[in-house]
């Protein structure tokens, strides 16, 4: 089979160092099939994920090369580590994406490099990978390409022309922790692109109001990633790093990768210390709550609560320091009160405000709607005199949430527990 006796060797290296890259969402993109071309990027995804509507489906995920002029102490593709390098020519990862799509293995491309040479030199390879795919093969399967930091504001327009989703990694969430694990490299070189992108994605938006065949600019948008554990940083100033770039960028994305120690640097955290995949989980809760339910990033954390609580949820934390907010009256109380309590999604927000016209709502109510009561129960009163009367210190209402409730980290989460004590 052309695909795997080609170039074997290249795609086992240059796609088992990809998958440290997490940042590879494909929502919000709309490049329809035209002309009888290949693929279709509306409702992607990427390698092993899931669209709106529930398909599973994959991206061709590798890097260009992991050849690298730097040395980050914590990359496993630093020039310094002593591992098989490899590198694709740019019709090489054409061929494959082609061939993979045309077998049904893949429904587009996620594409990044190591750095060589330049940063100019390895973007222009990256974008003539897209650039041959949309032209020459007529592909329009979906399609996102690393940014590398430093390059021009050239390339990366070019770049916003072919692929339908860009980001630049910013790695470590500080600035002095990058100078730390990085020296080499400098905060406003993945600032750059990041920029450019921004402005670009904003003034399409702006011409597409006046001429609607304005070509399409990252139809997908942004996103970024960053390490977490590998340079000190607590959970406030990861989430302050995150709101920032959220406000400033306009990002889609914001990715959380916890460090998997790979060497004996000093600097770094000991081989064996990987960061608890839990500790992930809570930073997405974190940043979904951001993004979608209405709280600021200093409500959840501040210079009094630095890191997220591992035994319970962000919401559910907030919501047992803040108890003189409750018990919120779900026939009266606005969306944003609503969103605030444990155990309500918004799906369930939007269900209860459109119920709540037609009559008060009870316990009953609640339940067929979908309300986790277990735990909302303590948060919220209805049309009824249960629970009501309840006088429980946040400690007692911690207790009776855990003692009923299930986790998928149950397993792991009292030995987590116990490398925070």
């Amino acid at each position: 089979m052309f695909v795997f006796s080609t170039y074997p060797r290249k795609l086992k290296i240059l796609a088992d160092a990809a998958k440290y890259d997490v940042s590879c969402s494909s929502s919000g993109s709309k490049r329809a099939n035209t002309n009888k071309g290949l693929g279709d990027a509306t409702g992607m995804g990427i390698c092993h994920s899931y669209t709106e509507d529930g398909r599973c489906v994959s991206l061709l995920k590798i890097l260009l090369t992991n050849h690298c002029i730097f040395d980050c102490a914590y990359c496993v593709t630093r020039k310094s580590n002593d591992v098989k390098r490899a590198a694709f020519k740019v019709q090489e990862v054409v061929d494959l994406t082609i061939n993979f799509y045309r077998r049904n293995y893949i429904e587009g491309l996620f594409l990044s490099s190591g750095i060589f040479k330049s940063a100019d030199y390895t973007m222009e390879r990256l974008v003539a990978v897209a650039k041959k795919l949309r032209l020459e093969e007529n592909f329009n399967g979906y399609i996102h390409l690393k940014s590398i930091p430093g390059a021009s504001d050239e390339l990366m327009r070019e770049a916003g022309l072919y692929a339908d989703r860009l980001s630049v990694n910013i790695e470590i969430p500080t600035e002095a922790g990058l100078k730390k694990l990085a020296p080499d490299k400098k905060r406003k070189d993945f600032i750059k692109p990041m920029l450019k992108v921004k402005n670009e994605i904003i003034q399409y938006n702006a011409e597409k109001k006046i001429i609607k065949s304005t070509p399409k600019f990252a139809p997908a948008g942004q996103s970024t990633q960053m390490i977490i554990g590998a340079s000190g940083e607590n959970d406030f100033q990861i989430m302050q790093t995150s709101n920032h770039f959220y406000k400033s960028y306009n990002l889609k994305r914001v990715y959380y990768s916890g460090y998997v120690p790979i060497s004996y640097d000093n600097r770094l955290p000991q081989i064996g210390s990987a960061v608890p995949m839990l500790r992930e989980n809570r930073l997405y809760q974190t940043d979904w709550l951001m993004r979608f339910y209405g709280f600021d990033v200093s409500e959840i954390l501040n210079e009094q609560h630095q890191n997220l609580d591992l035994d319970v949820d962000p919401k559910l934390s907030w919501a047992l320091r803040n108890l003189h907010e409750f018990p919120v009256d779900v026939n009266t109380a606005d969306q944003r009160m609503l969103a605030r309590i444990p155990g309500l999604g918004m799906k369930s927000v939007f269900k209860i405000i459109n119920a709540r016209r037609f009559r008060k709502l009870n316990w009953e109510h609640l339940k067929k709607i979908g309300v986790a009561l277990n735990r909302a129960q303590y948060f919220m009163v209805c049309e009824s005199n249960q629970f009501e009367k309840r006088d429980l210190t946040p400690e007692k209402i911690k207790g009776f949430i855990l003692q009923n409730s299930t986790s998928k980290y149950q397993k792991t989460l009292s030995n987590q527990l116990n490398l925070f004590g």
